[in-house]
């Protein structure tokens, strides 16, 4: 296992990336930190018989998420990746979309326990996790570097699987396109995220705006940023 690899060659939405790895229909699929669930409406609808148990610890974002009306074979919960209420033995799919970094560095370890209870033998845990690198990267490193706790990540996985709870089916990398309309979406997106705390001077959040800015054309910002993918087996 790999942290990066350098070149990264391969640029696609990951949508291509899950779609060729895995076979969602007629699984019970659940989504650990399903964020704003964009991706768990995506994979809700674009396939037959699938059951999604979608998960997250902001309460803001979930309580948006019990909004959705539409989606009648997903249901939201209210929980971290380290306490999954789910019965042992319950699931054929666990997906973390960028989301295992942001779990406690003292809850890794147990969230990949947790992972491992749920899952059917044989079942599959498809983790994609944000490379550190890239022009995106460099922004977001001004007032949250995130290179501590991705590390530790991926450690967590390394772990798991030396350890033998899990066997790694694959490992791969991708580039994946990022649009921000102008700066106003990328502070409202990222800066002021309902998950997190950030608090940037009015010096920080002036170089950020200005980094920011240097990657603006007529047609917004845009960006690739790279995404390492672990595809682990119980």
């Amino acid at each position: 296992m790999k942290i990066t690899t350098d070149p990264i060659v391969v640029y696609c939405q990951e949508a291509e990336v899950y779609n060729r790895m895995l076979s969602l229909d007629n699984k019970h699929i659940l989504e650990l930190g399903c964020g704003t669930a964009q991706k768990t409406r995506d994979i809700a609808t674009s396939g037959v018989n699938r059951k999604i148990t979608a998960l997250e610890v902001d309460v803001t974002a979930h309580q948006k998420n019990l909004q959705i009306d539409d989606l009648p074979n997903v249901e939201f919960a209210l929980a971290g990746a380290q306490q999954i209420p789910l019965d042992d033995g319950s699931v054929d799919i666990v997906m973390m979309f960028k989301s295992l970094h942001h779990v406690p560095l003292e809850l890794m370890d147990a969230s990949l326990r947790e992972i491992n209870r749920v899952l059917k033998p044989g079942g599959l845990a498809y983790i994609s996790e944000p490379v550190f690198s890239g022009d995106f990267n460099d922004i977001l490193r001004l007032f949250n570097n995130e290179q501590k706790v991705r590390e530790a990540a991926f450690n967590t996985l390394k772990k798991a699987v030396e350890e033998g709870m899990f066997h790694l089916v694959e490992e791969t990398f991708f580039q994946t396109p990022k649009h921000y309309r102008d700066f106003t979406e990328f502070e409202s997106t990222i800066i002021n995220a309902s998950y997190c705390d950030h608090h940037l001077n009015d010096k920080l959040f002036e170089q950020v705006k200005q980094q920011f800015e240097q990657h603006l054309g007529d047609n917004g910002a845009n960006f690739l940023t790279p995404v390492r993918v672990d595809l682990l087996q119980k």
